[in-house]
Protein backbone atom coordinates (compact mmCIF):
# COMPACT_ATOMS: atom_id res chain seq x y z
CA UNK A 1 0.00 0.00 0.00
CA UNK A 2 1.32 3.45 -0.98
CA UNK A 3 0.97 6.14 1.68
CA UNK A 4 1.91 9.78 2.22
CA UNK A 5 2.70 11.70 5.39
CA UNK A 6 3.91 15.23 6.07
CA UNK A 7 7.62 15.83 6.64
CA UNK A 8 8.87 19.37 7.20
CA UNK A 9 5.69 20.66 5.61
CA UNK A 10 6.05 18.57 2.44
CA UNK A 11 4.88 15.17 1.21
CA UNK A 12 6.85 12.03 2.09
CA UNK A 13 5.79 8.98 0.10
CA UNK A 14 6.37 5.34 0.95
CA UNK A 15 5.08 1.83 0.38
CA UNK A 16 4.35 -0.61 3.19
CA UNK A 17 3.63 -4.29 2.61
CA UNK A 18 3.41 -7.46 4.70
CA UNK A 19 3.48 -8.23 8.42
CA UNK A 20 6.15 -9.35 10.86
CA UNK A 21 9.56 -8.00 11.84
CA UNK A 22 10.34 -4.80 9.92
CA UNK A 23 12.76 -4.30 7.04
CA UNK A 24 13.28 -0.75 5.75
CA UNK A 25 14.54 -0.33 2.18
CA UNK A 26 16.21 2.92 1.07
CA UNK A 27 16.94 3.62 -2.58
CA UNK A 28 19.93 5.43 -4.03
CA UNK A 29 20.51 8.63 -5.99
CA UNK A 30 18.18 9.12 -9.01
CA UNK A 31 16.03 6.18 -7.87
CA UNK A 32 12.79 5.68 -5.96
CA UNK A 33 11.18 2.94 -3.88
CA UNK A 34 10.33 0.92 -7.01
CA UNK A 35 13.92 -0.29 -7.41
CA UNK A 36 13.11 -2.78 -4.66
CA UNK A 37 10.02 -4.21 -6.39
CA UNK A 38 11.85 -7.41 -7.22
CA UNK A 39 12.58 -7.95 -3.52
CA UNK A 40 9.57 -6.54 -1.66
CA UNK A 41 7.04 -9.10 -2.89
CA UNK A 42 9.12 -12.03 -1.68
CA UNK A 43 10.35 -10.44 1.57
CA UNK A 44 6.83 -9.30 2.50
CA UNK A 45 5.76 -12.94 2.85
CA UNK A 46 7.64 -12.99 6.17
CA UNK A 47 8.36 -9.35 7.03
CA UNK A 48 6.79 -5.94 7.17
CA UNK A 49 8.52 -4.04 4.35
CA UNK A 50 8.76 -0.26 4.35
CA UNK A 51 10.20 1.16 1.11
CA UNK A 52 10.54 4.95 1.18
CA UNK A 53 10.83 7.59 -1.54
CA UNK A 54 13.56 9.71 -0.01
CA UNK A 55 12.87 13.47 -0.12
CA UNK A 56 13.08 14.87 -3.65
CA UNK A 57 12.66 11.47 -5.34
CA UNK A 58 9.66 9.49 -6.50
CA UNK A 59 6.49 11.00 -5.06
CA UNK A 60 8.26 12.70 -2.15
CA UNK A 61 8.73 16.47 -2.27
CA UNK A 62 11.79 18.67 -2.00
CA UNK A 63 11.93 20.45 1.38
CA UNK A 64 15.27 22.31 1.13
CA UNK A 65 18.07 23.33 -1.22
CA UNK A 66 20.30 20.87 0.62
CA UNK A 67 18.94 17.48 1.70
CA UNK A 68 21.44 16.45 4.36
CA UNK A 69 21.80 12.76 5.13
CA UNK A 70 20.74 13.56 8.71
CA UNK A 71 17.52 15.19 7.51
CA UNK A 72 16.78 12.25 5.23
CA UNK A 73 17.36 9.92 8.18
CA UNK A 74 14.84 12.01 10.13
CA UNK A 75 12.34 11.49 7.29
CA UNK A 76 12.89 7.73 7.53
CA UNK A 77 12.31 7.88 11.30
CA UNK A 78 9.03 9.75 10.70
CA UNK A 79 7.77 7.06 8.32
CA UNK A 80 8.77 4.36 10.80
CA UNK A 81 6.94 6.15 13.60
CA UNK A 82 3.83 6.47 11.42
CA UNK A 83 3.92 2.71 10.82
CA UNK A 84 4.66 1.99 14.51
CA UNK A 85 8.01 0.37 13.68
CA UNK A 86 10.23 0.43 16.77
CA UNK A 87 13.12 -1.58 15.33
CA UNK A 88 14.14 -2.76 11.88
CA UNK A 89 16.87 -4.05 9.67
CA UNK A 90 17.71 -1.27 7.22
CA UNK A 91 19.02 -1.75 3.70
CA UNK A 92 20.47 1.26 1.90
CA UNK A 93 21.59 1.34 -1.71
CA UNK A 94 24.33 3.90 -2.51
CA UNK A 95 22.99 7.26 -1.23
CA UNK A 96 20.50 5.21 0.78
CA UNK A 97 23.52 3.69 2.52
CA UNK A 98 24.68 7.18 3.50
CA UNK A 99 21.23 7.79 4.95
CA UNK A 100 21.42 4.44 6.75
CA UNK A 101 24.72 5.43 8.37
CA UNK A 102 23.24 8.78 9.44
CA UNK A 103 20.25 6.90 10.84
CA UNK A 104 22.52 4.50 12.75
CA UNK A 105 24.28 7.50 14.29
CA UNK A 106 21.06 9.31 15.25
CA UNK A 107 18.75 6.40 16.15
CA UNK A 108 20.96 3.43 17.11
CA UNK A 109 18.28 1.77 19.26
CA UNK A 110 15.96 1.51 16.25
CA UNK A 111 18.28 -0.81 14.30
CA UNK A 112 18.91 -4.53 14.67
CA UNK A 113 21.35 -4.56 11.76
CA UNK A 114 21.95 -2.80 8.46
CA UNK A 115 23.15 -3.40 4.93
CA UNK A 116 25.36 -1.05 2.92
CA UNK A 117 24.40 -2.06 -0.61
CA UNK A 118 27.08 -0.57 -2.86
CA UNK A 119 27.74 2.13 -0.27
CA UNK A 120 30.50 3.18 2.12
CA UNK A 121 31.29 5.31 5.17
CA UNK A 122 33.86 7.90 4.08
CA UNK A 123 32.93 11.51 3.39
CA UNK A 124 33.68 13.04 0.00
CA UNK A 125 37.29 14.13 -0.34
CA UNK A 126 38.24 17.45 -1.97
CA UNK A 127 38.04 16.01 -5.50
CA UNK A 128 34.72 14.36 -4.69
CA UNK A 129 33.26 17.67 -3.52
CA UNK A 130 34.45 19.37 -6.71
CA UNK A 131 32.82 16.64 -8.79
CA UNK A 132 29.53 17.07 -6.90
CA UNK A 133 29.61 20.81 -7.64
CA UNK A 134 30.31 20.10 -11.32
CA UNK A 135 27.36 17.71 -11.38
CA UNK A 136 25.15 20.38 -9.79
CA UNK A 137 26.12 22.83 -12.55
CA UNK A 138 25.31 20.25 -15.23
CA UNK A 139 21.94 19.43 -13.65
CA UNK A 140 20.97 23.09 -13.50
CA UNK A 141 21.70 23.43 -17.24
CA UNK A 142 20.14 20.16 -18.48
CA UNK A 143 19.03 17.62 -15.89
CA UNK A 144 17.51 15.23 -18.48
CA UNK A 145 20.84 14.90 -20.28
CA UNK A 146 22.56 14.33 -16.93
CA UNK A 147 20.17 11.49 -16.09
CA UNK A 148 20.48 9.85 -19.51
CA UNK A 149 24.28 9.76 -19.36
CA UNK A 150 24.56 8.91 -15.64
CA UNK A 151 22.47 5.74 -15.41
CA UNK A 152 24.48 3.44 -17.76
CA UNK A 153 27.66 4.29 -15.82
CA UNK A 154 26.19 2.56 -12.77
CA UNK A 155 26.50 -0.83 -14.46
CA UNK A 156 29.62 -2.84 -15.16
CA UNK A 157 30.61 -1.97 -18.73
CA UNK A 158 30.13 -5.55 -19.89
CA UNK A 159 26.57 -5.58 -18.48
CA UNK A 160 25.22 -2.46 -20.20
CA UNK A 161 23.99 -4.28 -23.30
CA UNK A 162 22.48 -7.17 -21.32
CA UNK A 163 20.49 -4.83 -19.08
CA UNK A 164 19.54 -2.20 -21.66
CA UNK A 165 15.82 -2.56 -20.87
CA UNK A 166 16.45 -2.10 -17.15
CA UNK A 167 18.63 0.93 -17.89
CA UNK A 168 15.83 2.44 -19.98
CA UNK A 169 13.38 1.82 -17.12
CA UNK A 170 15.71 3.51 -14.63
CA UNK A 171 16.11 6.49 -16.96
CA UNK A 172 12.32 6.80 -17.14
CA UNK A 173 12.03 6.67 -13.34
CA UNK A 174 14.79 9.25 -12.95
CA UNK A 175 13.36 11.58 -15.58
CA UNK A 176 10.48 12.37 -13.22
CA UNK A 177 12.92 13.76 -10.64
CA UNK A 178 13.01 17.55 -10.53
CA UNK A 179 16.31 19.42 -10.97
CA UNK A 180 15.76 20.80 -7.46
CA UNK A 181 15.53 17.28 -6.01
CA UNK A 182 18.68 16.16 -7.79
CA UNK A 183 20.62 19.24 -6.70
CA UNK A 184 19.44 18.94 -3.09
CA UNK A 185 20.67 15.32 -2.95
CA UNK A 186 24.00 16.15 -4.58
CA UNK A 187 24.54 18.96 -2.07
CA UNK A 188 23.63 16.68 0.83
CA UNK A 189 26.05 13.98 -0.33
CA UNK A 190 28.79 16.56 -0.90
CA UNK A 191 28.44 17.89 2.64
CA UNK A 192 27.88 14.61 4.48
CA UNK A 193 30.11 13.91 7.45
CA UNK A 194 32.52 11.01 7.63
CA UNK A 195 30.88 7.95 9.20
CA UNK A 196 33.95 5.76 9.74
CA UNK A 197 34.21 6.50 13.46
CA UNK A 198 30.49 5.90 14.13
CA UNK A 199 30.78 2.67 12.12
CA UNK A 200 33.39 1.47 14.64
CA UNK A 201 30.96 2.03 17.48
CA UNK A 202 27.94 0.09 16.23
CA UNK A 203 27.16 -3.08 18.17
CA UNK A 204 24.81 -4.55 15.57
CA UNK A 205 25.59 -6.65 12.48
CA UNK A 206 26.70 -4.78 9.37
CA UNK A 207 26.65 -6.30 5.88
CA UNK A 208 28.48 -4.80 2.90
CA UNK A 209 27.48 -5.78 -0.64
CA UNK A 210 30.24 -4.77 -3.05
CA UNK A 211 30.63 -4.96 -6.84
CA UNK A 212 34.12 -5.62 -8.16
CA UNK A 213 33.28 -3.55 -11.26
CA UNK A 214 31.64 -0.68 -9.37
CA UNK A 215 32.95 2.61 -10.78
CA UNK A 216 31.10 4.64 -8.10
CA UNK A 217 32.18 2.75 -4.96
CA UNK A 218 35.47 1.02 -5.63
CA UNK A 219 36.41 -2.23 -3.95
CA UNK A 220 39.75 -0.68 -2.93
CA UNK A 221 37.97 2.13 -1.07
CA UNK A 222 35.53 -0.13 0.76
CA UNK A 223 37.79 -3.02 1.76
CA UNK A 224 39.51 -1.21 4.66
CA UNK A 225 36.08 -0.30 6.05
CA UNK A 226 35.23 -3.97 6.56
CA UNK A 227 37.54 -3.91 9.58
CA UNK A 228 35.63 -1.09 11.29
CA UNK A 229 32.40 -2.67 12.61
CA UNK A 230 32.56 -5.15 15.49
CA UNK A 231 30.29 -7.55 13.59
CA UNK A 232 30.75 -7.35 9.83
CA UNK A 233 30.31 -9.53 6.79
CA UNK A 234 30.61 -8.85 3.09
CA UNK A 235 29.49 -10.19 -0.27
CA UNK A 236 31.90 -9.29 -3.05
CA UNK A 237 30.36 -9.74 -6.49
CA UNK A 238 32.43 -10.53 -9.57
CA UNK A 239 31.34 -8.90 -12.83
CA UNK A 240 28.96 -6.53 -11.04
CA UNK A 241 28.95 -2.74 -10.96
CA UNK A 242 26.82 -0.48 -8.75
CA UNK A 243 23.47 -2.19 -9.34
CA UNK A 244 23.72 -5.63 -7.80
CA UNK A 245 19.96 -5.90 -7.25
CA UNK A 246 19.72 -5.94 -11.07
CA UNK A 247 23.11 -7.28 -12.19
CA UNK A 248 23.05 -10.18 -9.70
CA UNK A 249 19.42 -10.16 -8.58
CA UNK A 250 19.03 -13.69 -7.24
CA UNK A 251 22.39 -13.78 -5.50
CA UNK A 252 21.88 -10.45 -3.76
CA UNK A 253 18.30 -11.33 -2.81
CA UNK A 254 19.38 -14.59 -1.19
CA UNK A 255 22.20 -12.82 0.65
CA UNK A 256 19.81 -10.19 2.00
CA UNK A 257 17.25 -12.84 2.95
CA UNK A 258 19.81 -14.84 4.92
CA UNK A 259 21.17 -11.73 6.67
CA UNK A 260 17.64 -10.70 7.70
CA UNK A 261 16.77 -14.24 8.87
CA UNK A 262 19.87 -14.45 11.06
CA UNK A 263 19.56 -11.03 12.64
CA UNK A 264 15.85 -10.35 13.12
Amino acid sequence: MEKQIKFRGTRLNYVVKGDGPAVVLLHGFLEDHSIWNGFTGRLSEQYKILAIDLPGFGNSNVFSENHSMQAMAEAVACAMAEEKIDQCIMVGHSMGGYVTLAFADQYPAKLKGFVLFHSQAEADDADGKINRDKAIDIVKKNHKAFITSFIPLLFAEENVKQFKDEITDLQKISSGTSPEGIVAALAGMRDRKDSCEPLKQVDIPVFFIIGKRDSRMSLAKIMPQLELPKNCEALILDGVGHMGFIEAKELTYKALEHFIERNH
